[in-house]
This record gives structure tokens, C-alpha cells and sequence, in this order.
């Protein structure tokens, strides 16, 4: 049902497009909008020391509604009731905050690597997620698993090289990660229970509804004020933090479109192949010793993403359905024909010679 939803990003339309087309379309966008998220970000915490996840992702949401509006959606579009979106808001603004909070206590390569085995928990919650009730086969499982080793030898490492590694972040980043368990599911569910919601719905609903939930978080930190009169001292932070919202605009409609069309946990995967591109950039722009216990564990990494992806390319789900298809329907053809050519035979066989 998925291939036959009207779907577009932006201005370029994905439903008269090949899977594949679709596939580096969106993956393409999703990787451009958070490579440069990506960078922004570390530059902001580690070079601006703008250590503000909360009153960041507050000003990354009145972009995001600015943005929205330029492309010409209005609540009169929305075709689910504002309640769907309160829970999913909740979520969203939670992991949100926690995954930026957690930069102030966690170096950006270990949060990348943390955020990476977020695939696991994304597949474990897709079988209780109604309206999905998602299965995946042992080697998915086993891939996913990869990923969390090679997370611990990468962040084991990373505490041996980096002070700014401290259990708070920790603990910060784990919560983030269960939010984004039930995230992405959710977000799979309501495309699925209902076509019709475009990526733009699903943005501005989970702003709008999520912006009051960061308010209650920085007026007890403190954060607001502290944020607003660091903003206030260098105002050039300003144009970074809103840089950086307008691309991550682009890759989250990007995330949404691939959720829409190829499901929670194979963009989990992807976004998971972008963390380790951004790793290693992280590493090669800010200049940081790798040393071979951080090799190894990037090679588990890429082992658990291979694996993942070997038996989509060789034994796709839906070609494996389509032939099954295609073969009970050849059966029952020959079921049905069979009848009649003997009963052909039969009259045949009764009409008298001339």
C-alpha cells in the first residue's frame, strides 16, 4: 500500500518514481540536511560552548514553523485530529532536548555512536506499536546487535581519549534513545493508518504541540535565561543555530518521506550509515586522535550495516510476496482451467462423428 501513496519532497514528486529513485531521493536530502546539522552542532557546543539542547531545539522549532508556512501548508490540510500528535509531540521534543543536552556532557562522537544502536530498540518497539505490529528476521536482530558492540568497544575508547565523557550524558543519551524507539513507530503508524498525511502535517502538528513541552525543562534549569543572555552577548550565534535549522529542516522531511515509504527500522539503518559518515567527519574537521580500538569498533559498525542491507539486496521482502503471489494465482489458473478443458474433452467425446 505504501508504493501507491502520493508522496513528494518538496517539489520533487516521489510517487511515479522507481523504489530506487525514491530510496536516494530522500536519502540523498536526509543526508545533506544532517551532515550539516552535524557539523553546526559540534561547532556550537564545542567552539561557541553552547551548551543549550533545550533552548537550541526551541529555536530550531519557530524555524521549522517558518519554514512550513513558506511552503504553503495551513491547518485546514490536516487530516488527523490534533490529540495523535500530543503523545508523538511529547516524544519528539523529549528526545530532541536530551539528545542536544547530552553534547554538554557527552563528547559529539560518543553521542554519535550512542545514537547509532538506536536500529535495536526502533525493531524491538515496531512489535508492539499497534496498527504495526512489525516481525524481522534473526539476521536483522543480529546486525542490530553489531552495531550496539561496536557502539561500546567506539565510546570504551572514547573515554580513554576525550575528558568531556561523563554518566549524566550517559544517561541522558539512553533516554533519548528510548524516546526514539517509540518515535519512529509512532510516526510509521500514522502514515499507515492513514495515507493521506503529508510530511508537512506530521512537522508542524509535532511542532506546534511539542514547543510548550521545552518550556517546563528550561525555566527549571534555568537554561532560558542563561541561553538568552548568552544569544544576547554574541548575537552571531543566532545565524548558526537558524543555519542550522533550515538544513535540518530538509533532512527531516527527508526522514519522514523514507519512514513513509520504506518503514521505521530500515531508516534507523540509514540513519545510522549517516552517524558514521558525520563520526568520521567529526574526526577529520576537529582533528581528534582515532586510535585502533576506534577502528575496530567502526568496522563492527559497517559489519552491522552490511549485514542489514546484503539480504534486502539479494532476497527483497517484496519480490519474495510478488512471486509467492504470482505463483499462487498460476495454481489457482490451473485449477480453474483444468475443469473446463476436461469437460471440453468430455463433450468432445460424447458429439457424434459425421
Amino acid at each position: 500500500m505504501k508504493e501507491d501513496q502520493s508522496r513528494s519532497l518538496f517539489i520533487i514528486s516521489l510517487s511515479n518514481r522507481s523504489r530506487w529513485q525514491q530510496f536516494l531521493i530522500c536519502s540523498s536530502g536526509f543526508f545533506f540536511g544532517y551532515l550539516v546539522n552535524g557539523v553546526c552542532e559540534e561547532y556550537v557546543y564545542n567552539r561557541l560552548n553552547f551548551s543549550y539542547g533545550w533552548y537550541f531545539t526551541f529555536v530550531q522549532g519557530f524555524v521549522y514553523l517558518a519554514l512550513i508556512r513558506l511552503q504553503g501548508f495551513t491547518t485546514k490540510q490536516m487530516v488527523n485530529p490534533w490529540g495523535i500528535y500530543v503523545k508523538l509531540s511529547a516524544v519528539l521534543m523529549g528526545s530532541h532536548g536530551l539528545t542536544k543536552g547530552s553534547l554538554a556532557y557527552l563528547n559529539y562522537p560518543a553521542q554519535i555512536m550512542f545514537k547509532s544502536t538506536k536500529v535495536l530498540p526502533v525493531m524491538v518497539m515496531g512489535a508492539f506499536v499497534p496498527g504495526l505490529r512489525r516481525k524481522y528476521p534473526l539476521q536483522e536482530y543480529v546486525s542490530a546487535i553489531l552495531l550496539v558492540v561496536g557502539l561500546i568497544l567506539f565510546t570504551l575508547a572514547d573515554a580513554n581519549t576525550s575528558p568531556n565523557f561523563s554518566m549524566i550524558g550517559v544517561v541522558m543519551i539512553i533516554g533519548a534513545l528510548v524516546m526514539d524507539s517509540f518515535l519512529g513507530n509512532l510516526q510509521e503508524a500514522i502514515f499507515t493508518l492513514n495515507p493521506d498525511t503529508t510530511q508537512m502535517e506530521m512537522l508542524f502538528c509535532s511542532t506546534v504541540v511539542g514547543l510548550p513541552f521545552l518550556l517546563g525543562p528550561m525555566i527549571l534549569t534555568g537554561e532560558l535565561f542563561k541561553a538568552w543572555n548568552s544569544c544576547y552577548e554574541h548575537p552571531y550565534v543566532y545565524g548558526v543555530l537558524v543555519f542550522e535549522a533550515m538544513a535540518t529542516f530538509v533532512g527531516q522531511v527527508s526522514v519522514l518521506s523514507l519512514i513513509a515509504l520504506f518503514g521505521a527500522a530500515t531508516t534507523a539503518m540509514i540513519t545510522t550509515a549517516r552517524k558514521a559518515v558525520t563520526l568520521l567527519l567529526s574526526y577529520m574537521i576537529f582533528t581528534k586522535p582515532l586510535t585502533e580500538q576506534h577502528c575496530f569498533g567502526l568496522v563492527l559498525i559497517t559489519a552491522g550495516i552490511f549485514m542489514k542491507l546484503l539480504p534486502q539486496i539479494k532476497f527483497p521482502t517484496q519480490v519474495l510476496r510478488a512471486r509467492t503471489r504470482a505463483k499462487q494465482e498460476n495454481y489457482h489458473l490451473k485449477d480453474v482451467k483444468r475443469p473446463s478443458g476436461n469437460k471440453g474433452d468430455e463433450e468432445d467425446e460424447q458429439r457424434p462423428l459425421v
